[in-house]
């Protein structure tokens, strides 16, 4: 009978589990999105869900409790600063889990577990000058003051040591 067996062990020891789920909670916070394997994403998202609920109300117990799974006073803030009040009309479904397919080393199945409303930050490209019209003048050459600090900057560098060979 499979009485009491919620969680899964993932191959680990227990103290182990603990400790990559720590990291795996701190790293989510501080990108609010992660690439991991499937069966762990299954087993942060409860987690997850757990310390935002917590961070919609902002104290000093609620803040103690949080502290104790992360162990970092910059994650604490932003769980209550900025997760905390983003999530305070949501009634729970704070993370969305998306399959990407099988690892390539090991054919590991592997997700992405993000926070919903992430949206991924890319760089616009620079516009194009349009067609008729000249490009933007380049800086300006740098000064000669500037070029000959540039060369002292270069020696006060440390050279490499090479490798000793047996």
């Amino acid at each position: 009978m499979r009485h009491g067996m919620v969680n899964r062990k993932l191959g680990r020891t227990s103290a182990h589990r603990n400790a990559l789920f720590r990291n795996q909670l701190s790293s989510l916070i501080d990108r609010e999105r992660i690439i991991t394997t499937l069966p762990k994403a299954k087993e942060l998202r409860p987690q997850i869900e757990r310390l935002i609920t917590i961070g919609k109300t902002d104290n000093v117990h609620n803040r103690r409790q949080v502290f104790r799974v992360l162990g970092d006073e910059t994650l604490v803030a932003k769980l209550f600063d900025t997760l905390g009040p983003r999530f305070a009309e949501r009634p729970g479904g704070y993370t969305r889990i998306i399959k990407i397919g099988p690892r390539r080393g090991d054919a590991a199945e592997t997700a992405i577990i993000e926070f919903v409303g992430y949206e991924l930050q890319t760089e616009k490209p620079e516009e194009a000058p349009a067609k008729g019209k000249k490009a933007a003048p380049k800086k300006q050459q740098q000064e000669p003051a500037e070029e000959a600090a540039a060369p002292a900057e270069e020696e006060e560098k440390p050279k490499k040591k090479k490798a000793k060979t047996y």
